[in-house]
């Protein structure tokens, strides 16, 4: 019975182990300020580890996405996008975790808290942030999303996201890069 028990601690110790292991993968953007990460974004590129993702990435294209302050130092992440042929709009809401640049999200539909990193951002072109959390037990979930400030981001900037993805575990099918939509990405804020 001891055998099991000491069994069963090394393997919580390991887990635990792994998974700030895993966090302390990703680092976050030095001297992040967001003041200036503030404004208008669309998502050119995803990468995750869902199986729900690798279903429907071929039907998944670039989104708007307006970043504004919240009073108590995170920020609202309000995205519109097209979903069945037409235009919904959801915002995230994204709570500080004392470190700039580092975030954490309540998912509604999973019920879990997933850690969000802006990684790396020159504010005025790019941003590359990495979410993760658990989607129920077991179901470990990485994202890895590419923001630029105009719908079409340079060459270097996709080969970047994708250097990225590729270092922290994700393969070319976990990775695309959305297309544009004319219906959802007015240039109207």
């Amino acid at each position: 019975m001891a055998t099991l028990r000491m069994l069963w601690m090394e393997l919580v110790l390991l887990g635990v182990l792994g998974v700030l292991q895993t966090q302390a993968q990703v680092s976050v953007q030095p001297d992040f300020q967001q003041d200036k990460f503030l404004g208008r974004w669309f998502s050119a590129g995803l990468a995750s580890n869902s199986s729900w993702f690798r279903e429907k990435k071929s039907m998944l294209s670039m989104c708007k996405s307006v970043v504004t302050p919240t009073a108590d130092g995170g920020l609202n992440f309000t995205s519109t996008f097209l979903r069945k042929n037409q235009c919904e709009t959801r915002t995230m809401l994204l709570q500080p975790t004392g470190n700039p640049g580092s975030y954490s999200y309540l998912s509604p539909h999973w019920g879990s808290t997933h850690a969000v990193s802006v990684v790396e951002t020159n504010y005025k072109e790019y941003a590359l942030l990495f979410s993760q959390g658990t989607k129920g037990p077991g179901q470990d979930f990485h994202m890895a999303t590419l923001y630029s400030r105009t719908q079409t981001p340079r060459a270097e900037l996709k080969e970047k996201f994708a250097d990225f993805c590729k270092a922290h575990g994700f393969t070319e099918n976990d990775i695309v890069f959305l297309p544009q939509n004319d219906k959802c990405l007015k240039e109207q804020e």
